[in-house]
């Protein structure tokens, strides 16, 4: 951007201005000065709301970069003080709709997430109203974006990495970068996308003529994601297995959805189990090599219950195939463990996978004397989970699955170890009852998408009331079903076995990306502020005092 060097600004009330010449520019300033901080806020809520659009279930994913674009021209210009409240909008207007499917827990539960994650928005804008000081600022911004998705994925309580920016794009321009760098580069590389165009909106405003300053952040907004064209694919490599899935549905909603009559959801599985079978005989259905049932298929624990086990055993011998069942199961007299286990016919249960990433006051209680003395509500957690210790690699049949439980499959970590075991398909079990018809299923189902082409594996979903899928090692969703209803279908999924280069890179782009984000926050407060181009309402907002 061209620079121009203007002279300070007048005394605002000199003594030689008359009487009548300072109340009058006082108020021009004024007004100016109101007029930028108004669009500032508008700008920081629309980008809030452009990045929500950008998800499932709507996933009008070419908003993303348009968000983000707008969320840097709201704390361009500005200093950290304000650019945190600016940040803070950003997060409200973004999660509050974007989490909404955490109410049906509590109204109270989903303003205080989204009160807490949005303070890491907060954050980023602050970090960015220093970096934008510095040349080449629509990299470090974006690498600042990338390191606040991190500390959201670690702090507090394990982390929570729902919504990152990268699993808007399940199926888009951006996902073939996952293949390089997992989620954080796709993330990356909307962010950069998007703070290139800032920047061209920018010089428009500064000089709207075609040249130099215009063309190059222009080129770069074009290239992000036309190199992703560039990204290698892999081929088919001539191996498949068949493989059963199960959506039996449940009887209860909300808060209960197991219901209050117990078995009913194993029933709806071992009947469901059955139908396949008789399926199968009759030549309706091609015969599985293995079959999948979701997390909490079974609502009775199977190694403490007779009945349970006989259920389940009988069904899996009517199939004839190993059965992958998902149970919650004793340990010890007061914690228990998400389990998918796997039923052979002949020899009955035996290998097993334990969720590792646990769901915090969903599976256990953080800091639970004092949360169970100050919400009643926590106390619906029960028995404690206990996490598992191993990677989800399972022989089930013929082939070697990774299994993922779940709210795993947003963890980066838990879906790269599982892939590097060498495990294909991966078959991710979930339960998501307690938020049907909320937007949870259709953003757990872009992450599936997202996983698929990070790894080069075939992902099947199975999950208890929806949405269950086959997503192709491209990221696409080749079938799914719809919610609430019980589903099952035969799937031929190719096995592949070459591994990406974000599989065995593993986290080293992200950590190299946050060294960059680190360094670039280190060299621009070290620099303090620069002269930068303003416009006049941009100079008034300094004038003011940006705090």
């Amino acid at each position: 951007m061209a620079q121009e060097k203007t002279a300070a600004p007048a005394p605002r009330a000199a003594a030689t201005d008359g009487p009548a010449a300072g109340p009058p520019r006082e108020r021009a300033g004024a007004g100016a000065t109101r007029r930028v901080l108004a669009g500032r806020i508008a700008g920081a809520v629309a980008g809030g709301l452009l990045l929500f659009l950008s998800f499932p279930p709507l996933g009008l994913w070419f908003l993303a970069p348009l968000g983000l674009a707008l969320t840097v021209l709201s704390v361009y210009g500005s200093r950290p003080r304000r650019a945190l409240w600016l940040g803070l909008l950003t997060g409200l207007a973004f999660l509050l709709p974007a989490l909404h499917w955490v109410s049906p827990i509590g109204v109270d539960a989903w303003l205080g997430l989204v009160a807490l994650e949005s303070l890491f928005y907060a954050a980023w804008a602050a970090g960015t109203a220093l970096a934008v000081r510095l040349p080449l600022w629509p990299l470090w911004s974006a690498a600042l974006w990338v390191a606040m998705e991190w500390a959201r994925g670690q702090f507090p309580f394990g982390g929570f990495p729902w919504a990152r920016v990268a699993f808007s794009q399940g199926e888009s321009v951006f996902t073939p970068y996952a293949a390089l760098g997992g989620a954080p580069l796709v993330t990356f590389a909307v962010a950069l996308c998007g703070g290139l165009i800032a920047l061209l909106a920018l010089r428009l405003a500064a000089a709207p003529r075609w040249d130099r300053a215009i063309a190059l952040p222009l080129a770069g907004a074009l290239a992000v994601p036309a190199a992703a064209f560039a990204v290698p694919r892999f081929g088919d490599e001539g191996r498949t297995v068949t493989i059963g899935v199960i959506q039996g549905n449940v009887p209860g909603r909300g808060m209960n959805p197991l219901g209050n009559e117990p078995a009913v959801v194993l029933r709806n599985h071992t009947r469901m189990l059955h139908e396949m079978a008789q399926a199968v005989r009759e030549g309706r259905t091609p015969r599985p090599d293995l079959v999948v049932l979701p997390e909490n298929s079974t609502d009775i624990d199977p190694y403490r219950s007779d009945f349970a086990r006989g259920e389940i055993d009988a069904a899996v011998k009517d199939i004839g195939v190993p059965v992958l069942v998902g149970a919650v199961v004793g340990i010890g007299e007061n914690n228990r463990a998400t389990r998918s286990l796997v039923w052979d016919p002949v020899t009955g249960p035996g290998a097993y996978y334990d969720k590792q990433q646990l769901v915090p006051f969903g599976e256990y209680t953080p800091l639970k004397e004092l949360v169970l003395a100050l919400f009643e509500r926590a106390g619906l957690v029960g028995k404690q989970s206990v996490s598992g210790t191993r990677d989800g690699d399972l022989k089930v049949g013929p082939v070697t699955v990774g299994a993922i439980n779940c709210y795993e499959v947003a963890f980066d970590g838990i879906v790269g170890d599982t892939a590097r075991t060498g495990a294909s398909p991966l078959v991710v079990q979930t339960n998501n009852a307690t938020y049907a018809l909320t937007n949870l299923p259709a953003q757990q189902l872009a992450m599936s998408q997202l996983r698929a082409v990070e790894h080069n594996r075939a992902v099947v979903t199975s999950a208890i009331t929806g949405i269950s899928a086959y997503v192709t090692p491209d990221g696409t969703i080749a079938w799914r079903t719809g919610e609430l209803v019980p589903a099952a279908n035969v799937l031929r999924v190719p096995v592949r076995t070459a591994e990406t280069v974000a599989t065995r890179v593993g986290a080293l782009p992200e950590w190299a990306l946050i060294l960059v984000s680190v360094g670039a926050l280190a060299v621009a407060w070290r620099r303090g502020p620069r002269n930068l181009v303003h416009s006049a309402n941009q100079e008034g907002d300094r004038q003011v005092g940006d705090e």
